[in-house]
């Protein structure tokens, strides 16, 4: 059962502000985590609350939420504090009122992604690693963008579906697929700082209709892996692309590069949910070797 006290008390250490709130109130929180508001009549925070080992996935998170803030660019819920308590572990942040885009907010967070996504680093990953979802995401930095999407995105996949009894002509495609993708990626990317888990869920629009980004699996790579997302179970219109083409325009080759970036993120779902996904991997990799 949540010890509700220690996490209040949690709160009044990291603003410095008592903190004492009525009942949490529950939220959607995905497929996931447990989510909830919790508010005091003048102060609301959210809380995401899981297994006590999987704390290091909402320090993770809170890193990754305090490196977006840093680069100013576009808004996320700061972070306040994570914990463990007994059999479960929690991180607190901001709470903010969502809503549907208006206006021009997907102008705006076209804008602002490509905002993001000038944040550089000197070479590709981040001080560490974190989850996609709730795999674990290995951030090792590497100088060399195709060695890293090879070595920590793909493969690292590949060898889980293979642990997780995916075989066969999963595992053919893609060790033929290994060998022969860097074809796909000629166009010399800088290591541009990511969200990297950037579907139509994990976007909101605050109470001015500006833009927030949040569940991150921030990392630096290719600025077209959180493009590539965007596209891969919709939500985002065509002015959030005319936009961000307005502000820094995507190389050639784009429009192929992304099956090869989104087929990440399905493997991902088929090593944690199973089902129709390795179907759509395997139809994602035949199509990217016929163009070999």
């Amino acid at each position: 059962m949540t010890d509700w006290s220690t996490i209040a008390n949690r709160i009044a250490e990291a603003t410095g502000t008592p903190f004492v709130p009525g009942a949490p109130r529950g939220m959607g929180g995905g497929c996931i985590n447990t989510a909830v508001k919790l508010c005091d009549g003048e102060r609301c925070f959210f809380i995401k609350l899981n297994r006590a080992s999987l704390l290091d996935m909402f320090e993770a998170e809170a890193a990754g939420l305090e490196e977006m803030a840093s680069a100013g660019a576009i808004r996320v819920p700061r972070p306040v504090v994570t914990g463990k308590d007994g059999s479960e572990a929690w991180i607190v942040m901001e709470h903010l009122a969502l809503g549907r885009p208006r206006g021009d907010s997907q102008v705006l967070a076209g804008q602002q992604l490509a905002d993001l996504h000038r944040q550089t680093a000197d070479a590709f990953g981040w001080r560490r690693d974190n989850t996609i979802g709730s795999t674990h995401q290995p951030n090792d930095w590497t100088a060399d963008w195709v060695a890293f999407w090879r070595d920590h995105r793909l493969g690292y996949q590949l060898e889980l579906a293979a642990r997780n009894g995916y075989g066969g002509r999963l595992q053919t495609l893609g060790e033929r697929l290994l060998i022969t993708f860097d074809a796909f990626i000629d166009h010399a990317p800088v290591p541009s700082l990511l969200h990297g888990d950037l579907w139509g869920g994990n976007i909101g629009y605050d109470d001015t209709g500006a833009p927030v980004i949040f569940d991150p699996a921030v990392y630096f790579g290719d600025r077209e892996a959180d493009l590539a997302m965007t596209e891969l179970f919709g939500g985002f219109s065509g002015e959030f692309y005319a936009a961000y083409e307005a502000s820094w325009p995507l190389d050639e080759g784009y429009g192929t590069r992304k099956t090869l970036y989104n087929l990440y993120h399905i493997l991902n779902h088929l090593n944690m949910f199973g089902g129709g996904y390795g179907s759509q991997a395997m139809a994602m990799m035949e199509r990217l070797l016929a163009q070999v």
